[in-house]
């Protein structure tokens, strides 16, 4: 198993991060993982009202490619919402060809205390190959704005590249699509799916991995009102990032 897998995995699902795992013994290691964000985005969208966020996360790896862990965050929701965290749960499956080529296979759990309405799951597969990243996410429970479960689903591409001067550049296009009319225009017109895109440079130094992300949407305020509350969650931003893994 190549625990650098398991960061591919948290990096497209959470945040980006640089890996080593600790060796338990033959079969299991091990890997803890502590970030900090100027802003917490999921798919091009704020959960902390632009403010930072304190993150960690614990992967238990098995040698046969099985995997399991978890992963916490400060969100914040606004309003009378009383949650102030998403924990997730994760457990998933890594294929490897070669160095180039792989499979990762999973699900995930996302749950969010006192606010048990948000909680949702998905399947998750992501195919690399050759530095290309083919990913899809599908939850048949994911809440809407009227308080019922519905068909999401979630797909990207990406493209990681190492650059000179030990920097790494991270592109990522992905597409969000709710199934059900859900973003709103000042016009009244309506739509199902919106575009997010991010675009970010890494560079390790003194033992933690520095990040600056560039990150938006295609949702203007209106829309971004008609589904999250707030016209600034959905706009472009800058993320400034620290992660270090034990």
């Amino acid at each position: 198993m190549n625990a650098r897998a398991i960061c591919s995995l948290a990096s497209l699902l959470l945040a980006p991060l640089t890996c080593q795992a600790l060796t338990m013994n033959d079969d299991f290691s091990l890997e803890l993982t502590l970030d900090a964000v100027s802003d917490y985005r999921s798919r091009g969208v704020s959960q902390t009202l632009g403010d930072p966020a304190l993150q960690a996360g614990a992967t238990l790896i098995h040698g046969s490619g099985l995997y399991l862990g978890s992963w916490t965050s400060n969100v914040d929701y606004g309003f009378d919402y009383k949650t102030r965290q998403e924990v997730d749960y994760y457990a998933g499956w890594y294929w490897q060809a070669t160095d180039a080529i792989s499979l990762d296979l999973g699900y995930l759990k996302y749950s969010y205390p006192k606010e048990g309405q948000f909680n949702m799951s998905e399947v998750y597969a992501i195919l690399d190959l050759y530095g290309f990243k083919l990913g899809a996410y599908y939850s048949s429970d994911s809440p809407n704005a009227f308080g019922k479960d519905q068909d999401t689903l979630y797909s990207y591409v990406g493209y990681n590249v190492a650059l000179p001067g030990e920097v790494g550049l991270e592109l990522r296009a992905g597409r969000n699509d709710v199934k059900d009319p859900a973003f709103w225009s000042a016009s009244g017109d309506n739509r199902e799916t919106y575009y997010e895109w991010q675009a970010k440079l890494t560079r390790e130094f003194v033992g933690i991995t520095w990040g600056l992300s560039y990150i938006d949407t295609d949702l203007s305020k209106s829309e971004c009102v008609s589904w999250y509350g707030y016209d600034d969650l959905c706009s472009a931003t800058v993320v400034v990032s620290a992660n270090k893994t034990f």
